[in-house]
């Protein structure tokens, strides 16, 4: 875990973020770190970038899993039979 230090924040800000935490009956680090975690989520188009990403890393295949479900579950194939 790290330690943040805000130098210099507004009056204003500080009072207001105390009575975010009063009222959700937090403490001010929790509020703090709930807005920051939230400020710093990734955004959906970096998410949809890693996803092509990952997905771009596995060879096409033009095989339907559908079937070969299918062919397990009707041959009786099960795990504990071994």
């Amino acid at each position: 875990m790290a330690d943040i230090l805000v130098r210099n924040l507004k009056e204003e800000t500080a009072r207001r973020l105390k009575e975010k935490a009063k009222a959700e009956d937090k403490s001010l680090g929790e509020t703090v770190r709930q807005l920051l975690e939230e400020a710093t989520k990734p955004s959906k188009a970096e998410l949809v970038e890693t996803a092509r990403r990952i997905r771009s890393m596995s060879p096409y295949s033009d095989i339907d899993s559908t079937d070969l479900i299918r062919e397990d579950r009707d041959s009786g194939w099960s795990r504990n039979d071994g």
